[in-house]
């Protein structure tokens, strides 16, 4: 009996000890990870531009008060005076053969203005959201998607903030924000289980480092301009300059 009672603490540490070896050699692998390179170009529009759709808030008079009565642009399309295009969302859409921890400091996603604040963010599955509502009314927020499911809460309030969690990769066109209440607020999401996404700005541009050595596709997004793509090699200590060009 004693030696059974032995062989059964012995054989739980020995797993413990593997757990243990296991997550710190996961962890070694994320942070020790060699030969990294950067990616790094602009995403330029070429063509007749949509025209700007004009939002017209007189549904809500707390909203129309804000913008003081006036329209407001949408940002399903924007081009900025260099001729690039703002949110853009460009990823690594190829796999990425090292497994990376998702960061503890949350993504941010604001309704300000009757609008959401970014129109486009990345995120690592298991990366906190935080959802927060800067205006002083009151607003919903419907999360859609086809791999994480949906959900549907309201921020009364302004000042408050809500927090979720992600659970599987989804890349973006399929899992957005809307607002039931106000029609025209829309917010789009992609979802990684690795860190290399970047969102354009008003210039243009985008840069994606710490990528391992090896080939990948990297691909572009845009919600009304769909996807471009290219295939790309990263060597240890490189920078590779890629540029994207939207036509229509």
């Amino acid at each position: 009996m004693v030696r059974f009672v032995l062989f059964c603490v012995a054989f739980a540490l020995a797993i413990k000890l593997y757990a243990q070896d296991s997550a710190a050699k996961r962890l070694r692998k994320v942070s020790t990870a060699q030969g990294t390179g950067t990616i790094k170009g602009v995403v330029r529009f070429e063509g007749t531009p949509l025209k700007p759709r004009l939002i017209r808030m007189t549904q809500d008079r707390n909203c129309e008060a804000i913008h003081k009565g006036k329209p407001v642009a949408s940002e399903e399309f924007v081009l900025n005076k260099n001729g690039t295009l703002k949110w853009v969302l460009v990823y690594v859409k190829s796999e990425v053969k090292v497994d990376f921890e998702p960061p503890s400091k949350p993504a941010v996603l604001d309704q300000q203005g009757c609008v959401y604040r970014p129109r486009v963010i990345g995120i690592m599955v298991g990366q906190p959201l935080e959802i927060h509502n800067s205006d002083p009314l009151f607003h919903n927020v419907h999360f859609v998607s086809k791999r994480n499911g949906q959900f549907n809460f309201s921020q009364p309030r302004k000042g408050m903030k809500s927090v979720r969690v992600f659970k599987n990769p989804e890349l973006p066109g399929t899992a957005y924000f809307k607002c039931d209440i106000h029609p025209w607020m829309r917010a789009w999401v992609g979802i990684f289980d690795h860190p290399f996404f970047a969102v354009t700005g008003d210039d243009g541009s985008f840069t994606i480092s710490g990528l391992p050595e090896g080939t990948y596709e990297i691909e572009a997004w845009h919600e009304k301009l769909g996807t471009k793509s290219v295939k790309v090699s990263v060597k240890s200590g490189t920078t590779v300059t890629v540029n994207f060009v939207f036509k229509r």
